[in-house]
């Protein structure tokens, strides 16, 4: 059974920097699409970006595009969210997510697409 670990959340002020880590423990995450949900409170989650199985496509959203960056490393069987240029809004629990797939793709549109999940990680960004 594949479980995923997060860490790396903390505060921040705007305009500075964290690196978000998704640990997997079971099999390999190198047959997985893994993704990143956040949630402030009071709202929806929504999905923040995504990486295929071979790394091979990303996908942003578009509030985070440019100032995010997802990663994987499959000797450390991570994934890691870097995130820069924080902004107030950016503040809310993190979650990392993940689905086996057989091809390479992967969608933030959907929660109900990946089927293993974290317990989160906060990340405030505040002055």
């Amino acid at each position: 059974q594949l479980q995923l670990v997060e860490s790396g959340g903390g505060l921040v002020q705007p305009g500075g920097s964290l690196r978000l880590s998704c640990a997997a423990s079971g099999p390999t995450l190198d047959y997985y699409a893994v993704v990143w949900f956040r949630q402030a409170p009071g709202k929806e989650r929504e999905g923040v970006s995504c990486i295929s199985r071979s790394g091979g496509r990303t996908v942003y959203l578009e509030s985070v595009e440019g100032r995010f960056t997802i990663s994987r490393d499959s000797a450390k069987n991570t994934v890691y969210l870097q995130m820069n240029s924080l902004k107030r809004e950016d503040t809310a629990i993190y979650y990392c997510g993940a689905v086996y797939r057989f091809t390479d793709r992967c969608e933030i549109g959907r929660e109900g697409s990946y089927d293993n999940w974290g317990q989160g990680t906060q990340v405030t960004v505040s002055s």
